[in-house]
């Protein structure tokens, strides 16, 4: 044992109680900062619930209709978004509808700020507009009623903009994006480009270990506990208790994580803690019906991809009738929507891309490997990478061939290649993709599906016994006041009131705070006690983290075992030799139409001049690479605008593109075999186009390998000399 120091005094001392006086200043003061916090969050609650039509937009907008004058009443409206100061809007450019989701929380997070899916959308030169809502939904609102204002609503901004350049590009944010799809596959003709994000479409999918939310439904018996909670509110849903469903995913940032991150960040945190709790507080309520639609249909019925959803006139809800390009986007960091359930609906309806092709569809997926569900539609970052690409270049995806794709980004750099044709910071590229390629996502066996399947019927059976035996004496008890008493007592509620008074102690709280900041004193970084906060902090969020965890796992476990139960199943009707989630079939009259455009198709392989000889060689040599590129469609679109006498509409050249993508598909012999005799004689304009070609391919890259080959079968075809090639394959850029 060491004597050479005393254990106290000598100069230790004096540097220890220096670090403890400090840090006790400091945590004194952010104590008292971090109060007031939550005084202002009060304040700001109650502010932000007096307002008529409370949002979080961060832009100035004008109304353009009021789902209240509807001949079908509901609490939505349209408005128009101001453009900021020095951002310009090209009236000749489609406009962008962003949908916010009704899922508890009020509307705006789609435009929260500069940086959000309307602000990159405006950048790009965009009209951009904003579907909202209000706090109280109109007596008898439905989800049909819903999808038919949102239909007027499209209307008019078509109306809106006569000239523009394709139907409006429409944002469907988390909830809102199941709404989107419902609407666009029960009226197609409103829609231009559909971009989902977040947004759950295939509801029992998910992994195991990893997706413990789908689970839910099953373990409380099902909806009887959601018409209940409707009935004890008068015959609303409090939005409180979705909110409240977000908060127990994550109980570690729930419970301590957000409110410590304020607390040891006070004097940085506080600002951006105000402008995001705004929003998470803003509940709104939503009728029974709208919420047990909801419930009963999607999330534990799983009918939307299966094709078992109609309106009230009858109508089959089949997403396989959505003619606009559909862009999903998904993380796997979202706990909420991961993404199998934002992708399973292709497989559900789908056995292969040729399948998807028959009906004319193109999909657009991309997966980010981090961010949070909010993060999706929320952060900064994604906004600037991956929505300002889709808003860039959202007429390529318009364009693209029908199949299934998934979006990539690769960083610009001073040696990217033809760097002049990349709008933005990233190159964006749509890369052909394969059913096993979503398949190698993971999702359920067809003994998991069995499960769901069983849950469901679970879910009906006990609904109907609470209708007839339980709500009759529910709804006698309720009265409008009880149900007001019942809302305001909500815990999340009340924790937004308790600091939000008008009282003595709210005003000396504020009167003490702002000494504190006037005599801010923070503790050095590297003081011991800070240290030691923080390490406090993590094993706090360990604990919580593995709570949720033994929690989570338990709960899987629970519903794989009462689910699985061979007699439960038995008992309740399911089939242990039958599919549970069998694909819907295509119909005879769609097989009827298919049959006739295939036939007619086939008849016109020789039909077209200059035009479509062009885009079929570019088609035939491009599908070699298996992407598309942004700068090839640029450049493409340089040579349209250059070419007055060749102009297209958007509309004209993409059902163009397609016309000619699937002759080739249905013979690509006889279609390259017709092109000799559909040019012109005249050898100037073959060179012409063919250089056209060769120039729109080399936008993205050398032309080499399997591409070089094709382009010089093409150019045997166009009767022109097709270019020396390198011992490489490569094509050089001489023309003979």
């Amino acid at each position: 044992m060491s004597m050479d120091k005393p254990a106290l005094g000598g100069r230790a001392m004096p540097g220890f109680f220096a670090s403890a006086f400090e840090y006790l200043v400091d945590t004194g003061q952010r104590s008292v900062l971090f109060l007031d916090v939550m005084r202002k969050r009060g304040e700001q609650y109650r502010e932000h619930l007096a307002e008529t039509v409370p949002h979080v937009l961060d832009y100035s907008v004008e109304l353009v209709a009021d789902g209240r004058n509807l001949k079908r009443r509901v609490n939505y409206a349209l408005v128009r978004v101001t453009p900021p100061s020095g951002v310009a809007i090209d009236p000749g450019r489609r406009p962008f509808v962003v949908i916010d989701p009704r899922a508890g929380h009020g509307p705006g997070i789609g435009g929260f700020k500069a940086d959000s899916e309307i602000g990159v959308a405006m950048k790009a030169g965009h009209p951009c507009y904003f579907i909202g809502f209000m706090p109280e939904p109109m007596p008898g609102q439905t989800i049909g009623d819903i999808a038919y204002a949102e239909g007027t609503f499209l209307e008019k901004v078509i109306a809106l903009h006569p000239g523009a350049d394709g139907k409006p590009c429409v944002i469907g944010n988390c909830q809102a994006g199941w709404a989107v799809m419902i609407l666009a596959s029960l009226r197609p003709e409103l829609f231009g480009p559909i971009i989902i994000a977040g947004a759950p479409l295939s509801y029992w999918a998910g992994v195991r270990g990893m997706n413990p939310m789908r689970y839910s439904g099953g373990l409380l018996g099902g909806s009887w506990l959601t018409a209940m909670t409707s009935d004890l509110g008068g015959g609303k849903f409090d939005g409180a208790w979705l909110v409240q469903n977000f908060e127990k995913a994550n109980p570690s940032n729930t419970l301590w994580t957000k409110q410590y991150n304020v607390y040891s960040k006070v004097d940085t945190e506080a600002e951006r803690y105000l402008e995001f709790e705004r929003w998470w507080g803003g509940h709104v309520n939503l009728n029974a019906e709208e919420i047990q639609f909801i419930v009963d249909e999607l999330f534990v019925g799983n009918n939307l991809a299966a094709g078992r959803i109609k309106t009230a006139d009858g109508e089959v809800v089949d997403l396989r009738k959505i003619r606009s390009p559909i862009v999903v986007f998904c993380s796997k960091g979202d706990n909420i929507t991961p993404p199998q359930q934002a992708l399973g609906w292709i497989l559900d309806l789908y056995r292969d891309v040729d399948e998807i092709r028959y009906y004319g569809q193109t999909i657009v997926y991309t997966v980010h490997e981090t961010v949070g569900h909010l993060g999706i539609f929320v952060s900064g970052g994604v906004a600037r990478k991956e929505h300002a690409e889709f808003s860039s270049n959202i007429d390529l995806i318009d364009v693209l061939p029908p199949g299934l794709y998934e979006a990539t980004f690769e960083a610009k750099t001073g040696d990217t290649t033809q760097a002049d044709l990349v709008g933005g910071a990233w190159v964006m590229r749509c890369e052909r993709r394969t059913l096993d390629d979503l398949r190698a996502m993971g999702g359920n066996t067809v003994e998991d599906e069995r499960r769901f399947a069983t849950a469901k019927r679970v879910s009906e059976i006990n609904l109907s016994n609470y209708r007839t035996f339980v709500q009759p004496w529910i709804r006698a008890m309720v009265t409008p006041q009880v149900a007001e008493w019942m809302r305001n007592l909500h815990p999340l509620r009340v924790g937004y009131e308790a600091f939000g008074g008008d009282n003595a102690f709210s005003g000396a709280l504020a009167r003490t705070a702002e000494k504190a900041r006037e005599n801010r004193q923070p503790a050095a970084k590297d003081n011991p006690f800070v240290k030691a906060q923080e390490t406090v902090s993590k094993s706090i969020v360990d604990v919580l983290d593995k709570w949720r965890d033994t929690q989570e796992t338990l709960s899987e476990s629970l519903f794989l075992a009462i689910y699985g139960s061979p007699a439960l199943q038995a008992a309740v009707g399911i089939d242990p030799n039958a599919d549970p989630s069998p694909r819907p079939e295509m119909s005879a009259d769609h097989r009827k139409l298919l049959d006739t455009r295939i036939a007619e198709l086939r008849s016109r392989i020789g039909s077209g001049g200059l035009r479509e000889c062009g885009i079929r060689a570019l088609l035939y040599v491009g599908m070699t690479r298996g992407m598309v590129d942004e700068r090839s469609l640029e450049a493409l679109r340089r040579m349209r605008k250059d070419d007055v006498e060749a102009w297209l509409t958007l509309s004209q050249f993409k059902a163009l593109v397609r016309e000619q993508f699937f002759m080739l598909n249905l013979d690509e012999d006889a279609s390259l075999a017709a092109i000799p005799k559909m040019l012109p004689h005249g050898i100037e304009a073959r060179r012409a186009a063919f250089a056209a070609i060769r120039n729109v391919l080399s936008a993205s890259g050398e032309i080499s390998g399997d591409t070089a080959t094709r382009l010089a079968r093409v150019a045997k075809l166009f009767g022109v000399a097709e270019g020396m090639q390198d011992a490489d394959g490569s094509v050089q850029s001489k023309a003979s």
